[in-house]
């Protein structure tokens, strides 16, 4: 037992403590202190959300109420009337008691009333939380000990070591993670297909793709609740391997620097298709790409009628292969018609065959969530949350500085461009940040920056706007002679259109800019990235993940405390060999 006990070392992150094994049997990642920070405050604006939800529908309830019993009041005259054998009943009295009519004959008001605040009076239960993958419990515990107001929460994993790390960790956290969090061994995609709609919050964090939990996860959120969900596998997301993607997501990436908010949109789309099939759709409230993973939470309602908006939120992506332009293609489209509205086909081909500003082909991809993927009511919720609390995120500055720079992201914009990819296609010296925001904001058009890319800028200028932009740029700061045949070439060829006023805006920084708030962070210390796979062996591979002070520790441990690690054997080793060349005299 005392072996055993020196082993395991406590970690603590916010109010939380776990007990972790020195062997790495179970998965803990430091890194996604982020991520857990995140889901906190996010919970925190749910909880407040639904409540506020509630009492909306109590209160629309009552009113409703009200007017039954109203018309139920003058029900009851005529049946009072009837009782004593009275026929002769105003007209408009009798005619409201018989459109509300529900009661048997001589039915009293007051029993009415108690029957109608029967039902409008229903007590709002505590959220029941589900985290499908939950390896050492770290998340549940921190839920269930720093989230007011939660209730139940049910963490799975089916890996036997990590369930009993999981249950010890329970009773470490004492009396209150005790009465809130229960570890079970068991398949995450069965348990959540034998509890439909049984829990408020479905949690999703798996190492790697999400994409095998997606369908059982959108049955398993009640009407109303949310679903937070992560992905890891940004190479697959990202155009690394493209058809990988299709095979898991359903869509095709592409390697534009948008590609990591590409990755959520893809995300986003793939959770949209799988709650389609259940008569479900999704409502984004906040979608984060930070680190090495993208991380979204969207609400699930049902409803077969608002299902049928989807195509009008997904669109195919043309990307031209020779300079930045890019354009969408909205897979659907409605009109209205004799006060109806019908759903059709989305109106194509977008682009030509060839692209119109550099003349090379495009590539196509997705369909990806062209919607709004954040909801700035609940990012400002989030946000206002997390810094009236900034004490219990251990994580602050970071979640903090993504949340501010969310919260002034454009939300109707898809995609963004890359100012020094746009410089890069030219080849010319590249304006200023506030140089080129001005000059966009001045041609009568909206510019912000994304959480996704320091360099990146959203706007609702069309390409040949920008393109004009960057022409008269040019004309200023001329550029070397390029080949006729480049890109460049064949766009600066082109006399601009719209004669671009460069000028400074007021609007061309941010309020968190012009109050020089960080908005990018740096990584806060070295190896910041995923770690090794919970069973995986520990060698010196892993130093670009762990750190070379990490792996030493971990090899002289399983050696049994001999201090020598792998690289000074190795040294002593080629320092005893001879040296082959013979000595030239």
């Amino acid at each position: 037992m005392a072996a055993e006990l020196d082993e395991l070392t406590v970690v603590k992150e916010g109010e939380a403590e776990i007990l972790m094994h020195a062997k790495n049997e179970v998965f803990y990642n430091k890194t996604q202190v982020n991520n857990r920070d995140i889901s906190i405050a996010v919970l925190r604006t749910f909880i407040s959300k639904r409540k506020e939800e509630h009492e909306a529908k109590l209160s629309k309830r009552t009113k409703s109420a009200a007017k039954v019993s109203e018309s139920g009041a003058a029900e009851s005259a005529v049946n009072e009337e009837k009782c004593n054998g009275n026929t002769k009943v105003p007209k408009e009295t009798s005619e409201v008691a018989e459109k509300t009519s529900t009661a048997e004959p001589c039915t009293t008001f007051e029993e009415m009333v108690k029957t109608a605040e029967g039902k409008v009076r229903v007590e709002l239960k505590p959220p029941r939380v589900l985290e499908a993958l939950s390896a050492s419990g770290l998340r549940a515990l921190r839920y269930a000990r720093e989230i007011e107001g939660i209730g139940q929460i049910v963490a799975l994993d089916n890996d036997k070591a990590s369930v009993e790390a999981c249950r010890r960790n329970i009773k470490f956290n004492g009396s209150v993670a005790i009465s809130k969090v229960e570890s079970n061994l068991a398949d995450a995609r069965v348990y959540m297909l034998t509890h439909p709609k049984e829990f408020d919050v479905v949690d999703l964090d798996p190492y790697g793709s999400p994409s095998v939990f997606l369908d059982s996860a959108v049955q398993s959120v009640a009407d109303g609740g949310i679903l937070m969900c992560t992905a890891t596998d940004m190479a697959v997301l990202c155009g690394g391997n493209g058809e990988v993607c299709y095979s898991k997501y359903g869509s095709y990436p592409l390697r534009g620097k948008y590609c990591h908010e590409m990755a959520l949109r893809i995300l986003l789309a793939s959770i949209e298709s799988h709650a389609n099939r259940y008569k479900r759709y999704i409502f984004p409230v906040l979608s984060v790409q930070m680190d090495f993973y993208v991380r979204v939470f969207v609400r699930v309602y049902t409803s077969a009628g608002a299902m049928k908006n989807t195509p009008l939120k997904l669109s195919y992506v043309y990307q031209c292969i020779g300079c930045d332009s890019f354009h969408l293609q909205p897979i659907g489209r409605t009109f209205a018609k004799n006060n109806s509205v019908r759903y059709m086909p989305g109106f194509g081909p977008a682009v030509p065959q060839e692209c119109t500003d550099c003349g090379k082909k495009f590539n196509m991809g997705g369909p990806v969530w062209s919607a709004p993927i954040h909801d700035p009511e609940w990012v400002a919720s989030i946000l206002e949350d997390v810094k009236s609390m900034k004490d219990r995120y251990p994580a602050y500055e970071r979640i903090s500085a993504v949340l501010t720079t969310i919260s002034e992201e454009l939300p109707d914009v898809p995609l963004f461009l890359s100012l020094h990819n746009l410089c890069a296609t030219l080849k010319c010296t590249s304006p200023s940040a506030v140089i080129f925001r001005s000059a966009v904001i001045n041609a009568g058009y909206r510019i912000s920056g994304t959480h996704v890319n320091p360099l990146g800028l959203k706007s609702d200028a069309p390409m040949d706007v920008i393109w004009d932009i960057m022409r008269c740029w040019v004309k200023n700061h001329p550029v070397k002679a390029q080949a006729l045949d480049q890109a460049g070439s064949v766009i600066l060829a082109k006399e601009p259109v719209l004669q671009a006023n460069f000028a400074r805006a007021v609007a061309s920084l941010s309020k968190a800019q012009a109050k020089k708030v960080a908005r990018f962070l740096p990584n806060p210390e070295r190896h910041w990235g995923p770690k090794v796979k919970a069973g995986r062996i520990i060698t010196s591979k892993h130093i670009s993940l762990l750190g070379p002070e990490a792996v030493n520790g971990y090899l002289s441990h399983e050696n049994g405390g001999d201090e020598e690690g792998p690289e000074t054997k190795r040294v002593k080793t080629e320092e005893e060999v001879e040296d082959p060349t013979p000595e030239v005299s």
